[in-house]
């Protein structure tokens, strides 16, 4: 017999037949499906998988940046030739734990950036958003968002329960651009990786299943022609479509 003991808030400790507590009953889990390499499409970007005639779209899409900084605390450097970033794109497609994607702006119609499904969980219904590289052409705009927004609703689709976010501790603006849609600070892995013969300590990210229609409504209405014009210029901030605390 389970036991059911409230606690505080909404939380509920549920119990065995031993008296110890135990994690909520799932009788009708089955594991997520694998993710297809589809398109997703979006209003002003859509997803593609990534191929090796993305590279010359991608490296002039990069050589854009002034520099190299928005590569400091990424697992490659970035590419200083076409050939290195044709070898960067096929790393990604020759990788079998990644579902990697090019950004495709739909204006222009050309890649402006890349990221990928990792830690691809099917039995436990968990999977990661990662590799996240953005070019110029992508910073301080919709897209990246939008692009986020797509995979986090293909992946709830195909019955995933988590979908996590991990980055360097110390670089903010992907901890805030994952909180900003969203995401919710788990804690942090303390020495969790070497990169690029540095230390790194890990923050982890997440969202739930309970918690995605909440966030799927604001990020649509935040999307949504009423809020967004063709410019892909806002009306209200993303933050005013989510309920206040």
């Amino acid at each position: 017999m389970v036991d059911f003991s409230p606690v505080k808030g909404d939380e509920v400790i549920h119990h065995n037949q031993y008296g110890q507590p135990i994690g909520f009953a799932l009788p009708d889990w089955q594991p997520a499906t694998f993710p297809p390499a589809i398109i997703l499409t979006g209003r002003f970007c859509h997803l593609t998988p990534l191929q090796l005639s993305h590279a010359p779209a991608l490296f002039a899409a990069f050589s854009l940046a002034a520099d190299d900084r928005d590569w400091t605390w990424l697992g490659a450097s970035q590419p200083q030739s076409l050939a290195e970033m044709t070898d960067w794109v096929a790393n990604k497609i020759g990788d079998s734990g990644l579902i990697s994607y090019a950004v495709i702006d739909q204006v222009k119609q050309q890649a402006v950036g890349a990221v990928c499904f990792a830690n691809i969980e099917m039995q436990n219904g968990a999977i990661e958003i990662g590799h996240v590289t953005w070019s110029p052409l992508m910073q301080r705009n919709v897209l990246g968002s939008e692009a986020i927004y797509l995979l986090l609703q293909q992946a709830f689709t195909l019955g995933y329960r988590r979908v996590a976010w991990r980055c360097d501790s110390l670089n903010l603006a992907s901890r805030r651009a994952a909180e900003r849609i969203g995401f919710t600070f788990e804690g942090r892995f303390r020495q969790a990786m070497t990169r690029k013969q540095r230390n790194r300590d890990t923050d982890w990210l997440s969202i739930i299943d309970s918690e995605w229609p909440a966030i799927q409504q604001a990020l649509r209405q935040w999307l949504a022609a009423e809020n967004m014009d063709q410019h892909g210029r806002e009306r209200q901030k993303l933050r005013s479509f989510f309920p206040a605390d």
